[in-house]
């Protein structure tokens, strides 16, 4: 699931402020999706459009419970151990499903990535994380499931923009039976928001559609051209595994950069520094990575456990999902299939 990172830092802001978000206390869910109506219609969305979008809308009270038991990190006695999430994220059927995909998409993927410079089993390792390789792409209806979690209130300006966003992907002659995924709003073989679909969804197959529920071609581009503008580098990887020293001193290389967005993830890296300069500290790299490329120390579990030079590759697959698990097993996972 992918969050505007705008929406969650002026959120963030607020709580810090002691503000108290809405809750669904302020209205009825009637009248509060009557005011969503107006919204859509300001903004251009067609009468029948929203009238097929609303009928029979009700709250569904499982999203407002999956919305409040979202676990919070790091938990008090410190983060989980990165080593089983990737044994259960980056198993045999996993990167067997992605080889298969990879082979059966060959020419598709050299064509993208020649188009946006996003390796092709970056794109696979993407789709097989966020669905499974399309298997499964959630059952919720989505204008049922926006509109209960903006009309809930916990992050309502995220949300009543996104019902909205949905609104004008459904102007484009998506049925509601089409629009369909997670509880917290994402569809499609990527998982994307409707206001990201709106942005970055891709025609990757020329027939003036981007459809990401069932066209591999659009799925994939799209998922590149988010990359790309995310800041995608070509011609660098992700990062890779390096031999660190267990007695390496380590107490200069606590970073100092404040990331505005998902800072407890990022500052588990350390400090920036050329590849040559971790070299000069004993560290090897187990794959090739360009002396001069600018990259930062992952340790997740520890001194001695593996540990990982990572570039700024590595960060726009944080964009897609800020989290150290969910990138890392991305990473392993492409590397895995492109062996």
């Amino acid at each position: 699931m992918k969050f505007n990172s705008l929406s969650l830092a002026v959120a963030a802001f607020g709580t810090l402020l002691g503000a108290q978000p809405a809750t669904a206390q302020d209205t009825s869910f009637y009248n509060y999706v009557e005011s969503l109506k107006e919204r859509a219609r300001s903004e251009g969305v067609s009468e029948g459009t929203i009238q097929r979008m609303t009928a029979g809308l009700t709250p569904n009270q499982r999203v407002i419970q999956l919305d409040r038991g979202q676990p919070g990190s790091p938990r008090r006695s410190g983060f989980p151990a990165m080593a089983p999430y990737i044994a259960k994220h980056v198993d045999r059927a996993r990167i067997n499903g992605g080889k298969r995909t990879h082979a059966n998409a060959q020419y598709l993927l050299q064509r993208i990535e020649q188009q946006y410079g996003v390796p092709g089993e970056i794109l696979v390792a993407i789709w097989g994380h966020e669905t499974n390789y399309g298997s499964f792409k959630g059952n919720f209806d989505l204008s049922r499931a926006l509109a209960t979690l903006a009309w809930e209130g916990r992050r309502r300006e995220l949300f009543s923009g996104e019902w909205v966003a949905l609104m004008k992907v459904a102007d484009k002659g998506y049925s509601r039976s089409q629009l369909v995924g997670s509880w917290a709003g994402a569809f499609g073989n990527p998982q994307f928001l409707p206001s990201v679909y709106l942005r970055l969804a891709t025609d990757g197959d020329g027939d003036g559609r981007a459809d990401i529920f069932n066209n591999r071609a659009d799925t994939l581009a799209s998922i590149a051209n988010y990359f790309r503008d995310s800041g995608w580098r070509t011609g660098q990887p992700w990062g890779v595994r390096a031999y660190v020293p267990v007695d390496m001193y380590r107490g200069d290389l606590k970073s100092t950069l404040k990331a505005p967005s998902c800072s407890r993830v990022h500052e588990r890296h350390s400090r920036w520094m050329p590849v040559s300069e971790w070299k000069k500290r004993g560290i090897e790299p187990r794959g090739y990575i360009g002396d001069d490329v600018m990259a930062s120390l992952f340790e997740p579990d520890g001194p001695t456990k593996p540990g990982y030079l990572l570039t700024g590759n590595y960060r726009v697959i944080l964009e897609y999902n800020c989290s150290n698990y969910y990138a890392m097993s991305v990473g392993l996972l492409a590397d895995e299939i492109s062996k």
